[in-house]
């Protein structure tokens, strides 16, 4: 994707292969800039803090994590070491634990001669791979904004919830793919972005990066958007994930449950886009088994934002002495998502298809399903 019409990713290697480099996220939408990361402590420092976050790219920069680490030190120990090391930095996002035991599995039987040069070869392969999954989530959801538009022969009212675009990614994002790859189509959509508090990454991610590309929106305060379901103002919901379980339970961002809430009640289409690493085939029951991370309480008393001086700036929102709870996920149960939408196709969120995908085999459905789902 672009950057005042420059071509970024989130993340990529140094060309000696020494370091890595970042978009630094908490300083958007206000500030752009990025980070070099030159160990695997700068790596897990940058997914715990949340200058990268998103599922899929908490996955490829553990695994760059890991190079960093084998620059410096490639013994079956350190290895081990790092990637206990980076497993903890967030709790919740399977991709983590998926980037990082593939890297760890891939090192293994090889010559600790070997293992840096290697270990970024394999880290670079996951980046690809990121982006040509992402691409094909964008396509097979495209066809679903498509075939609304062509019910309605009108502009498509999609809601999404945090963030889930490229920056959520190395490339494309996943939720908001489809949306991208609508709107270069050339099919006429519109983008309800929830704020997303606490922190805020609806209103400062999901909206800069669509501004970036063009893509017409207006932001929304989280509270609003059962009102415009309501109303008719709303034709589907897509939202992304970061764990989902082997039955179609979804974990994403808090106050994604309340969304699909309203969508039930008002027979609003609710998506979930993920790549199929974000599935967590241990896991049956989200609610019971999903660990929920909690964060600092200072993300929900304090904000930050752009004062009029052009300094940025945080203040508090809360009386002093009022104690404040961050929970940073929650669990939205199977039955509540129409669909998942997969690099390999789009699948209902029930045990049967989700074990169709799990064997990859008859992924996609056909058409009298597709019709069902809309």
């Amino acid at each position: 994707m672009k950057v005042n019409g420059t071509p970024y990713r989130t993340i990529w290697p140094t060309a000696d292969n020494t370091a890595v480099e970042i978009i630094d996220q908490t300083k958007l939408p206000h500030i752009f800039t990025t980070l070099r990361l030159e160990s695997m402590r700068d790596a897990e420092r940058a997914i715990r803090d949340m200058q990268v976050r998103g599922a899929p790219l908490i996955g490829v920069t553990g695994a760059y994590g890991v190079a960093l680490s084998m620059n410096h030190h490639a013994s079956d120990a350190a290895l081990k070491a790092t990637c206990d090391k980076l497993l903890l930095a967030r709790p919740t996002a399977v991709n983590l634990r998926w980037g990082i035991e593939r890297m760890r599995a891939f090192l293994l039987p090889l010559q600790e001669s070997e293992r840096a040069a290697v270990a970024w070869q394999e880290a670079a392969r996951i980046a690809d791979e990121d982006v040509e999954i992402n691409s094909s989530i964008g396509r097979h959801g495209s066809e679903l904004i498509r075939a609304t538009h062509q019910k309605k022969n009108a502009t498509v009212n999609i809601l999404t919830h945090c963030n889930a675009g490229w920056l959520a990614t190395v490339d494309w994002g996943t939720a908001l793919a489809p949306i991208y790859k609508a709107f270069d189509a050339g099919i006429s959509l519109h983008v309800w972005v929830d704020e997303t508090r606490p922190r805020n990454q609806g209103a400062s991610l999901t909206a800069w990066e669509l501004g970036q590309h063009g893509v017409p929106h207006t932001v929304i305060a989280d509270n609003t958007g059962g009102h415009l379901m309501q109303r008719g103002m709303v034709d589907m919901c897509i939202v992304g994930t970061d764990r989902v379980t082997a039955r179609g339970d979804v974990c994403n961002k808090i106050g994604t449950y309340l969304k699909a809430l309203a969508a039930h009640d008002n027979g609003v289409p609710f998506y979930v886009a993920l790549p199929t690493p974000t599935i967590d085939w241990t896991l049956q029951e989200g609610v019971k088994d999903i660990p929920i991370e909690e964060r600092a309480a200072e993300e929900v008393t304090h904000i930050s934002g752009l004062c009029d001086d052009g300094q940025v700036r945080s203040v508090q929102l809360t009386p002093k002495g009022s104690r404040a709870a961050n929970y940073g996920f929650d669990v939205t149960p199977a039955r509540l998502v129409t669909a998942l939408i997969t690099e390999n196709g789009v699948v209902k969120a029930n045990a049967a298809a989700m074990c169709t995908l799990r064997d990859m085999s008859s992924l996609n459905i056909d058409d009298d399903q597709l019709e069902q789902l809309r």
